[in-house]
């Protein structure tokens, strides 16, 4: 079955400014991302108003990193002989490792600002990250720019001219399985986040998660094979994770060498005096 997508990039052209899908899309993650991260740094007893500020800086980098990434890893020679394609990231183009790297420093820098605990900080920003995410995907879909090899079955056929993709070419819809990956892994962290520790291991879950979930997704999508007929994206995922492995035993670690954790008076069970019945 294909599914004929016909929608124009650019949702309304207003003199000589062109509002695409994928700006308004990338806003509203990040709007999303913002409240669900502020509900989950409450809970963690994190000021609102240092959030906001950690926010606005993510959103930042996060935006940088992803851009400088999608350049290094799509045609990096294009954007050297036209660099102010570099900036157009309102036309699409952003990879994801790159806005987690660049997430991670405004993370770090933030830590470290405003005194916030960077490992509690992580997994608020791993949560709001992965609903943010999935928004964003919608703009991918509108675009065509995040699509699969060709296929006779299953897939997206884009037929506006304006599309990204390949025009009237059936294709796996990559950006559809992305999309999904990011939704469950939202539902996941979301159940998760009061149930797993220590501190920093929620965000550890995501980026292992994601990152596998990279390595084998590429095998779909149209990209250049870069090394041993692996494509760029899943070396960064085989790096990424490889590295994280040590975290989560230095995580583990540290939590062992604490001892049991102190119950707070939220989870702490109710007595029998208090079961009702």
């Amino acid at each position: 079955m294909l599914i004929k997508i016909g929608i124009d990039p650019v949702l309304v052209t207003i003199g000589g400014l062109k509002i695409h899908w994928y700006g308004i899309m990338i806003a509203l993650g990040l709007y999303v991302a913002i409240q669900v991260a502020l509900r989950e740094a409450t809970r963690r007893g994190m000021s609102r108003d240092q959030l906001m500020n950690v926010a606005l800086l993510a959103a930042v980098l996060g935006i940088i990193g992803g851009r400088l990434y999608y350049v290094v890893q799509n045609n990096p020679s294009f954007y050297w002989h036209h660099p102010a394609e570099i900036i157009a990231v309102w036309q699409g183009g952003m990879a994801f490792f790159g806005a987690m790297f660049g997430g991670a420093v405004a993370v770090a820098i933030s830590s470290w600002r405003w005194h916030i605990p960077f490992w509690s900080l992580l997994d608020v920003g791993a949560i709001g990250m992965t609903i943010g995410q999935a928004i964003g995907r919608i703009g991918n879909i509108i675009n065509g720019d995040i699509v699969g090899y060709k296929t006779n079955g299953w897939g997206f056929e884009y037929t506006n001219p304006n599309t990204f993709g390949p025009l009237n070419v059936p294709v796996q819809p990559a950006s559809l399985y992305e999309l999904l990956i990011s939704l469950a892994l939202f539902v996941l962290l979301w159940n998760l986040r009061t149930r797993v520790h220590p501190d920093g291991m929620l965000a550890m879950i995501y980026i292992v998660l994601y990152s596998a979930s990279q390595f084998f997704i590429f095998f779909l999508r149209d990209n250049i094979v870069v090394l041993g007929g692996l494509k760029q994206a899943q070396v960064t995922a085989l790096v990424v994770i490889a590295l994280t492995l040590p975290v989560i035993a230095y995580l583990l670690r540290t939590e062992r060498l604490a001892g049991p954790r102190e119950v707070q008076p939220a989870e702490a069970r109710p007595t029998a005096e208090e079961v009702p019945g």
